[in-house]
């Protein structure tokens, strides 16, 4: 049985894109400050997007000066509807999202959502990780799924928030157990920062989130992974759930959207920024140091991936029992 979830489109419209945007004018300011919504908290994917997008930009002079803003909580659904109102027809600021806040919107039947905001440009996707702590008695997948199996309940298992690629990911593996997502005990935090702190102090016996928000506490022995969620492996030496027996392939996108009621000047003006600084070495640099996977996407291809990656997730949740 193979569950998939659509996350990559090809980008060769936006290469091409970038190709005629470098040269001299790519060093050129487009703003002279930028205001940039996280609606997540500090330490997790959306904000290291976020950070990234400054920093890269910064190294570029392509922007002067950043002002940020976290409001975390239920996938971006609790921020969101600030970024709505009080952001309305400003073109100098964009807010942070992706995948996450498309499932969450859905399982929280929030009555505003991504419709409401502009797409500017699909930045990145991203394979998630399962982990748990480096003392933990899951030495591999096999130790883990059969806890499941046996008991979903008895196993707490931490991510982002509710509705959202960890909590979809974990309701496909259940499902390919026989059991019930709805069985799961899914912990859901508002970042990347409080889901490793309750990993790493037990709070919880395994997580699940973007292979960048855990790679750190990885590489330094805190963590244990387990098992990817991509096509390919990315990490040495661990394999994916393909590999493993689970025929689950689920990656995480983020991207970048404008504020409601913004001008086409406007809009373009931040569609030119990003696919500019997407042509920077700077940007280059960022993405594979972060193993982030390049997913660059604008304009009308955007908004079709939107309503397709929309319909999908809707119908994945319908079919793990996380939404009716």
């Amino acid at each position: 049985m193979s569950i998939r979830r659509r996350t990559i489109i090809a980008a060769a419209a936006g290469l091409s894109a970038t190709a005629a945007m470098s040269g001299p004018a790519a060093a050129q300011q487009r703003f002279p400050s930028m205001f940039v919504f996280v609606p997540a908290g500090p330490g997790g994917g959306w904000d290291g997007l976020g950070r990234a997008i400054e920093q890269a930009s910064r190294a570029a002079g392509l922007v002067g000066s950043f002002q940020f803003e976290n409001v975390g909580g239920a996938g971006g659904t609790v921020g969101l509807p600030r970024f709505v109102s009080q952001r309305r027809g400003r073109g100098d600021a964009i807010m942070i999202g992706g995948a996450v806040m498309v499932g969450a919107v859905i399982t929280n039947r929030t009555p505003v959502g991504l419709k409401d905001v502009t797409p500017i440009a699909r930045m990145t996707t991203e394979p998630g990780v399962i982990v748990v702590p480096a003392n933990s008695d899951f030495r591999t997948l096999a130790d883990f799924t059969n806890a499941l199996r046996a008991n979903p309940g008895a196993v707490a298992i931490g991510g982002g928030s509710a509705g959202g690629i960890d909590h979809i990911t974990l309701g496909l593996m259940l499902k390919l157990l026989g059991r019930n997502a709805r069985e799961g005990s899914y912990v859901a935090f508002a970042g990347g920062g409080p889901a490793q702190a309750a990993i790493l102090g037990a709070q919880v016996r395994a997580g699940i989130s973007g292979v960048s928000e855990f790679a750190e506490q990885i590489r330094a022995g805190r963590m244990r992974a387990l098992a990817t969620t991509g096509e390919t492996r990315s990490l040495d030496g661990v394999p994916t759930l393909r590999e493993s027996g689970m025929d689950i392939v689920i990656g995480n996108w983020r991207g970048v959207f404008g504020a409601p009621g913004i001008s086409a000047a406007q809009r373009q003006a931040l569609t030119d920024w990003m696919t500019t600084l997407h042509a920077t070495p700077q940007w280059r640099e960022i993405v594979q140091r972060q193993g982030w996977d390049d997913a660059f996407l604008t304009g009308a291809a955007f908004e079709q991936f939107l309503a397709r990656d929309q319909a999908d997730t809707e119908q994945v949740l319908r079919d793990i029992g996380l939404a009716s």
